[in-house]
């Protein structure tokens, strides 16, 4: 899968959960929990909707690398190589 698919795929997953996300932007150097203001209980939401939408399992070490957006894009890139 092309990283631009799966940026977008993201995108698309994290939205819901980014407080006034119909009216951000997202980028890839975007902090998820600093920048978007996600709620940890919210990053785990991200992470199971994330290993169901690319059928990928991430172990709880590997989420805690998922700093930004493009650490997601990364985790899934490595995931589903």
């Amino acid at each position: 899968m092309e990283r631009d698919n799966v940026k977008e795929e993201l995108m698309t997953i994290i939205k819901p959960f980014v407080p006034d996300g119909e009216s951000i932007s997202l980028a890839e150097n975007q902090d998820l929990i600093n920048d978007l203001k996600i709620n940890s209980a919210h990053i785990v939401d991200i992470v199971l909707d994330i290993e169901d939408k690319f059928d990928i399992n991430i172990e709880d070490d590997v989420i805690g690398e998922m700093n930004t957006v493009a650490d997601a894009v990364d985790v899934v890139m490595r995931k589903t190589a």
